[in-house]
């Protein structure tokens, strides 16, 4: 389980493990940043980079779980994510959170 909450509702922390976290990169390449700079004229969503957003969001998460569990977690609490961009082509994305054994109250 993982939730951006401090606490899992229905649920009590009975040990928390650390911090725990999961990223990956992902380029626009040229095509991205032509079409976003075309996009940014006209205005409008640019499909294909949410779409890889989407993709990247999905693999940090998978990537923060199974930091969760090497560390012997049934859950996250308090997760975040974040972006960053790193020179003009490439998006950070992270997943950060606490690992804790979590107990049905």
């Amino acid at each position: 389980m993982v939730v951006t909450t401090p606490q899992a509702p229905g649920y009590r922390v009975t040990k928390v493990l650390g911090i725990v976290h999961g990223m990956t990169a992902r380029t626009r390449g040229i095509g991205g940043k032509i079409l976003g700079g075309l996009q940014s004229l006209v205005g409008g969503e640019v499909k294909a980079f949410t779409e890889e957003l989407e993709k990247a969001k999905d693999e940090a998460l998978e990537r923060l779980k199974a930091n969760a569990q090497q560390l012997g977690a049934n859950g996250v609490i308090g997760a975040e994510f974040e972006t960053t961009e790193v020179f003009d082509t490439v998006v950070l994305l992270s997943a950060h959170g606490t690992a804790v054994i979590l107990e049905k109250e």
